[in-house]
């Protein structure tokens, strides 16, 4: 047991450098220092929780698949849609595989079981933490364009466009017509930024 839980120990450091991975794509929209994989994951799996209990899904489930959906990138770092049209993404399933070699067969089997589910695309609750990650990446460019990075529009347009469950696109809305300090403003007991509603493109109308 105890070399089994040296493997599980190694892990966990290893999952460590998911906190300094950067989200390469962000690069493009001339982000200079864009979220890490880590960051991603945590917000991912929160919103995954939130469209699986409004879809009618196991919460706890969605959230977990979040989790680890991006964990293999500690061995493939993140590798953009563009990198990807010149060198296709290694296979999760496998490169989890190699992950867990080692670690007691409960857990190895448990976190592949994870990952292949994920990666299957079938299950409600994979259905709810996909659409959570492309959610989670429209956000993040609301976010980045407030703070002036105009060309993040590519990433919202396109995040937008590739959600599939009926909470997901509803998210979508009321993210796109929220200004991103709302949160703030509601919690201080102050009126939204102005009564309108945003446009998609993130203007105020």
């Amino acid at each position: 047991m105890t070399d089994d839980l040296t493997s599980v120990a190694r892990f966990l450091f290893e999952a460590g450098t998911l906190k300094q991975t950067k989200r390469t794509g962000w690069w493009m929209a001339g982000v200079r220092d864009p979220e890490s994989v880590a960051e991603h994951s945590w917000r991912t799996a929160l919103i995954a929780s939130v469209i699986a209990k409004l879809e009618g899904a196991d919460l706890a489930q969605a959230a977990f698949l979040a989790v680890w959906h991006d964990s293999q990138e500690t061995r493939t770092g993140d590798v953009n849609h563009l990198g990807k049209k010149y060198a296709p993404g290694a296979d999760p399933v496998a490169v989890t595989a190699d992950q867990v070699a080692g670690m007691p067969e409960i857990l190895a089997s448990a976190i592949q079981d994870l990952v292949a589910e994920y990666e299957g695309k079938e299950t409600p609750e994979a259905v709810c933490a996909r659409d959570a990650d492309k959610l989670e990446c429209m956000i993040q460019g609301v976010e980045y364009k407030a703070q002036g990075y105009a060309n993040a529009q590519r990433w919202i347009d396109n995040s937008r466009g590739r959600l599939t469950t009926k909470s997901g696109n509803a998210l979508a809305d009321a993210i796109l017509a929220s200004d991103s300090l709302d949160w703030l403003r509601a919690a201080l007991g102050e009126k939204p930024l102005d009564g309108g509603r945003r446009n998609v493109d993130g203007d105020r109308g």
